[in-house]
């Protein structure tokens, strides 16, 4: 059974036990959002993740963060780096996006290593292997695209992207289009240049009852992908993009009817004034799915900052209800990632999620900002460095310029606004 049928039934998993506990719920609210939909536990039976989450309705605003290889670049070692070092500093889960090498070695390496879920993309499998053999991206069958998604499934994969709301007639909308990028998601572009060529539907719509078998089996969480997400403000929230959705809100029904978990992926680069509408038009569309947001960035001109405009717009979003934020690193639309950047984007995307759950009112979230405060009055630095979403960087910041007159920093000495105020107030 999946995690979605066992719920119906009124049975407890130990993921479902798990995430209560993280989330410092009763194990009753884990089951009932699940049961209805509204949460899910990416987790396949071939992995089980050790660290399982749930994201939904109700529960902190988690963060995913992308790694994987491309042409020029591609190292198995260097990926399994980034994935430790994105969930040492906090990542809720790992996407494998992976466009060279032995993608499979790649894969499975991750799924072995890694302590969160683990999700990936699989249509660019298929445009890998064409590419590899000297044809065009899109020069492969249809049977393959099922193919690949059964090969991740069997790797232990728990969350799939699938780009399966992208119909002819969403795709006769790019043809009439004033978009000034016309596509921007790799497997969107994949998929409608596949349906041009073969003049066929997307197969992963025509064959969407197929892939609900697939992720029965295994329990995957198929994350219904925006492949016309805008990729610029001068794009969003255009008609592909809303016609894009409101199939993915028909496809939530038929998932759910079949006990599969699902969640909707949205964009993208949206002005701040458009969240709002954007977060609640997919909530109500969904059904109350799960949302899972790229981004969103809120402005196109932070490049090598990007990570701070999808901070700003993640913060915003994740307060009007996306439950799911994916990172963002500085080196966004520039390159591919560095350590260090990996290291940046999940910080900042952490800190997005952290502002979300305080806003939202998330009683752990809360807990933690009254220990930090009482850490901060105690001058308890130990504990300001355990609760602080990068405490590593700040001890290191702490050290380099220290000041020690009864725990003060070096911003103040002992002109100390807090020290001052407890000996006289």
């Amino acid at each position: 059974m999946t995690q979605m049928e066992m719920a119906i039934k009124g049975i407890l998993s130990e993921e479902m036990r798990k995430v209560a506990e993280y989330e410092e719920v009763d194990v009753e609210t884990v089951r009932k959002k699940i049961a209805q939909g509204k949460a899910v536990i990416p987790a396949n039976k071939l992995h089980k993740p050790q660290k399982p989450m749930i994201v939904g309705e109700g529960f902190s605003v988690k963060v995913n963060a992308n790694i994987g290889t491309s042409k020029g670049f591609s190292s198995l070692e260097e990926e399994k780096r980034k994935a430790i070092l994105a969930i040492e500093e906090g990542a809720d889960s790992i996407m494998v996006l992976s466009t060279w090498g032995n993608l499979r070695e790649i894969r499975r390496a991750i799924v072995e290593i890694s302590s969160v879920p683990v999700g990936s993309v699989p249509i660019y499998d298929s445009a890998v292997k064409s590419y590899e053999l000297g044809e065009k991206v899109v020069d492969f069958s249809e049977k393959d695209f099922l193919d690949m998604v059964i090969a991740h499934a069997e790797d232990g994969i728990d969350f799939m992207t699938i780009h399966v709301g992208l119909t002819r007639k969403v795709l006769e909308y790019i043809k009439e289009s004033k978009r000034t990028l016309k596509i921007v998601s790799r497997g969107g572009s994949i998929i409608a240049g596949w349906m041009i060529k073969n003049d066929k539907e997307n197969p992963f719509y025509e064959h969407f009852d197929e892939l609900l078998d697939i992720a029965k089996e295994y329990d995957i969480t198929l994350s219904l992908g925006d492949g016309m997400r805008p990729g610029a403000l001068v794009d969003s929230s255009d008609r592909q993009q809303f016609e894009e959705l409101f199939v993915l809100g028909e496809l939530v029904d038929e998932a759910r009817k079949r006990g599969v978990q699902v969640m909707i992926e949205g964009p993208g680069h949206i002005p701040l004034n458009e969240i709002e509408m954007n977060v609640k038009l997919m909530k109500k569309v969904g059904k109350g799915a799960p949302i899972f947001l790229l981004g969103p960035l809120p402005t196109d001109r932070a490049m090598g900052y990007d990570h701070i405009a999808c901070a700003i717009g993640g913060a915003l979003a994740g307060y009007l209800g996306a439950d799911f934020l994916c990172y963002v690193t500085p080196a966004e639309h520039i390159s591919l990632p560095t350590m260090e950047d990996v290291r940046e984007g999940v910080i900042a995307s952490k800190i997005a999620a952290a502002v979300a759950d305080v806003a939202r009112g998330n009683l752990k979230a809360w807990k933690l900002e009254k220990e930090m405060a009482i850490a901060r009055k105690n001058f308890d630095w130990e504990n300001m460095f355990r609760l602080s979403i990068s405490g590593n960087l700040a001890r290191e910041k702490r050290s380099k310029r220290f000041y020690n007159d009864k725990g003060c920093c070096s911003m103040c000495g002992p002109f100390c606004a807090i020290k001052i105020a407890e000996e006289y107030i």
